[in-house]
């Protein structure tokens, strides 16, 4: 089982990566901000590392060079909902493998890394068929309704749909 370092100051983001990460058998650490990604490269210098760019107080860059002076072995991925290509530039200078837009899948992060032959990765399979649009729709309807604890109103909310337009739809089948 390989260790991986999540450091993001979101919670809801961090638990769902971190969620996804364990079901596709890594172990996580999981840290908020700088010190505590920091402790956790000190303690138990992770071989991977995925970390938010923007965060309170120090960034993700100052992470990034930090932890790569403690565990210069580690392989890092840089994600950010602010991307812009100084900031891309800079993080591929101190080291980073990659640098992804959120939202990022967590399949994404994983080809970023199984992109580097030094980890042993293996990559998305050649058979993978992407879901229909209608497929994926149902699921993420699906999601943030079970993240609602099946509320529907406040599920209507998050996606920003009428409420009986989301109940229309929960009455189909889901589509294959």
């Amino acid at each position: 089982m390989q260790t991986i370092l999540l450091v993001d100051d979101e919670e809801f983001f961090r638990e769902r990566l971190s969620r996804a990460l364990r079901d596709r058998g890594f172990q996580v650490l999981a840290a908020a901000d700088y010190a505590a990604g920091i402790e956790a490269i000190r303690s138990h210098l992770p071989p991977m590392a995925i970390i938010d760019l923007k965060m309170a107080g120090k960034s993700g860059l100052d992470l990034l060079g930090d932890g790569l002076k403690l565990n210069p072995a580690m392989r890092a991925v840089v994600l950010t909902g602010y991307g812009s290509i100084a900031t891309a530039i800079e993080a591929v200078r101190l080291g980073a493998l990659n640098y992804l837009a959120k939202p990022a899948d967590v399949d994404d992060i994983l080809q970023a890394f199984a992109r580097d032959p030094n980890l042993d990765l293996e990559s998305e399979p050649a058979g993978f068929a992407a879901p229909s649009l209608a497929r994926a729709e149902w699921e993420h309807i699906q999601r943030v309704l079970a993240d609602c604890g099946g509320n529907i109103s406040a599920a209507a909310k998050r996606l920003d749909i009428h409420r009986r337009t989301l109940q229309r739809k929960l009455t189909k089948y889901a589509p294959k």
